[in-house]
């Protein structure tokens, strides 16, 4: 009967540690996890409803230094529970010590903390810089960091392309029909785009080109060493419980009126100078549109007539779907007639594909009536004359009324998963082929780039990404994972676009690396030249996008990641030796991809993952 689990933690050292918290039904019973990481030198409260284990949402709002709190494994029964298990993940070498009260079920509120500890003091210094830790390549001063931005302003005319790319970033020396707009083109051997005046286009994308250093403070705000008048010249750093110490060294260089001038100018021309020929997802993509610099559009589809029946998937047998995806793909209509946009992504990783459980299995659970429920049970009365043959089947005692409405009380069993996989492809289908097509109409000229899967969707989730132009997938993986794209390669029969994947280190000031993780700057450069071009290399992928511009702010971002994961840092000073690898590979990657030089293979050691 309680409502919330709830402990206070002080974690100490200078580096994110990740935790998962276990809850298990029995020795071999069905497994709930909770993860979450902590800020260290800063008291921590979590507060995790108890209804959290019914896995209808994978993710908690951060609470201060208590961050990104998510669920994986299985759906648990908290009356069945017998045990928690509290594991500890971090860097092989690192000890990880902290302080926690002990683990506390209450069926009352739980208030979020009210005094900070800070054992160090302030997390960040005046320019946002993580103060609990020391790096040589730090900004000493605010004299350092004015003298660097009015360098790169000075400077920022002169970043070019090189000379044998198109006016788009394409190819010159391998021409196709041209189209007036990007286009893809299997040319016999692989996969291409094709920019609008048809040259051959492999999309080297920088995700995030936008002022992306926004930390969340909500709880935090004693763990700043300087936290500007919201009413004066700095107000336009905030953003709700959201500050921004990137905007803020503008500011402090070029004025609150002309300093999103030069970031722009500064920005596009770092993209310039290191060979990124695409603006990609997150970004503010009017930069690159106003410049005819190629770029993509996200777009995410937030329903709002029907209702969502697990996690993130709506109820697409509602009449009013239709209406919604209509109103969804109306925002393409400004940007139908521009050349510069490559495509649009649809979605990015739905909350419902992280899942270990169906959608339509989902939709049981959560036991709300809708319109998709009662289409799985018209299908079920195709397949089974009544509720005895149906209850033969699943192999519980069960009705169609059971399964029409509330929360399902019996267990998935060969025979319903059968059934329930079945018609998950049927909701995926017709989910993705409803906005397709409405994208279609609202936009006929620019490239469906797909939802940017998480990682390799199943079998059954495929069919209905055949009304997509481009599969694309989200993967931190030390090089594409060949094999599973060459499985999706031929169910779809459609190029491949990795919409994010990174590496970080932990050797630039920042608390946590990143999902992919390496040791030095000089390991991340070299990560990053044989991620791209092995992704270059394979014929069925035409480009993949950094994960992203900005290192994260050593604070957490909205959800709590602080990753460094940059080509610049929070004070815009370009990493040299990932930026000078890009350039490397940028230079060569048309030729990487044509077949024509080996993709490079020195690969670093590459460290065990924290998520």
């Amino acid at each position: 009967d309680m409502k919330t689990l709830t402990a206070d933690f002080l974690l100490d050292g200078d580096e994110l540690v990740v935790f998962h918290l276990r809850f298990r039904a029995g020795d071999e019973g069905p497994t709930f996890t909770l993860k979450f990481a902590l800020l260290a030198q800063v008291s921590a409260r979590m507060r995790m409803p108890l209804s959290f284990l019914d896995m209808n949402r994978w993710r908690l709002e951060r609470d201060g230094a208590w961050l990104k709190p998510t669920s994986s494994g299985e759906r648990v029964d908290i009356n069945q529970v017998d045990r928690m298990i509290l594991t500890v993940t971090r860097k092989s070498e690192q000890v990880a010590r902290w302080q926690m009260t002990p683990l506390v079920a209450t069926s009352q509120a739980v208030p979020p903390l009210d005094k900070l500890i800070l054992p160090r003091g302030p997390l960040v210094d005046e320019m946002g810089q993580c103060r609990i830790r020391q790096w040589p390549s730090r900004t000493k001063d605010v004299d350092a960091l004015k003298a660097r931005l009015q360098r790169q302003a000075q400077e920022a005319p002169t970043k070019k392309w090189p000379d044998a790319w198109s006016q788009w970033g394409g190819w010159k020396e391998k021409p196709f029909q041209a189209t007036g707009y990007f286009s893809r083109h299997h040319d016999g051997k692989r996969w291409w785009l094709v920019d609008p005046d048809g040259y051959a286009f492999w999309s080297a994308g920088m995700d995030c080109v936008r002022v992306d250093t926004n930390a969340n403070i909500q709880g935090l705000e004693s763990a700043l060493q300087w936290a500007p008048d919201r009413n004066g010249p700095y107000q336009s750093i905030y953003n709700g419980n959201q500050i921004n110490y990137l905007a803020a060294n503008f500011i402090r260089v070029f004025g609150p009126e002309q300093w999103r001038d030069h970031w722009k100018a500064i920005a596009l021309a770092q993209l310039r100078a290191t060979g990124f020929n695409t603006v990609a997802n997150w970004s503010e993509w009017e930069i690159a549109r106003a410049v005819r610099f190629p770029y993509v559009r996200p777009m995410s589809f937030n329903a709002k007539r029907i209702q969502n029946i697990y996690r993130d998937f709506p109820d697409v047998f509602d009449p009013q779907f239709a209406k919604d995806a209509e109103d969804y793909a109306a925002q393409l209509k400004e940007t139908a007639q521009d050349p510069a946009l490559i495509g649009y992504f649809m979605m990015n990783e739905p909350t419902w594909g992280f899942s270990s459980e169906l959608p339509a299995t989902g939709m049981l659970f959560n036991g709300l009536a809708s319109a998709t429920r009662q289409a799985l049970v018209n299908e079920l009365k195709t397949k089974y004359a009544d509720d005895a043959a149906l209850s033969k089947a699943w192999d519980v005692k069960t009705t169609f009324a059971d399964v029409a409405e509330g929360p399902w009380k019996h267990p998935i069993r060969k025979g319903a998963w059968a059934d329930l996989e079945a018609f998950s492809a049927v909701m995926v289908e017709r989910y993705f082929t409803t906005l397709a097509r409405a994208c279609r109409q609202a936009d006929p000229n620019h490239l469906n780039l797909g939802i940017r899967y998480a990682g390799v969707p199943p079998t059954w989730a495929t069919e209905g990404m055949k009304a997509f132009d481009v599969f694309s997938m989200n993967s931190y993986t030390e090089v594409i994972p060949a094999e599973n794209i060459d499985k999706i390669v031929a169910r779809l029969q459609m190029p491949v676009m990795i919409g994010e994947y990174h590496f970080g280190a932990l050797d630039a000031g920042l608390p946590a690396s990143g999902i992919g993780r390496v040791a030095t700057q000089a390991d991340r450069g070299r990560a990053y030249r044989r991620y791209v071009e092995d992704a270059a290399a394979h014929p069925a992928c035409v480009g993949a996008h950094w994960f992203t511009l900005y290192d994260q702010s050593a604070l957490g971002r909205f959800d709590g990641e602080n990753y460094q994961i940059g080509f610049l840092d929070v004070c815009n000073r370009p990493y040299p030796e990932i930026c000078g690898a890009a350039l490397k590979s940028h230079r060569r990657i048309y030729e990487v991809a044509a077949g024509t030089v080996k993709p490079f293979d020195d690969a670093p050691k590459y460290l065990s993952k924290l998520f």
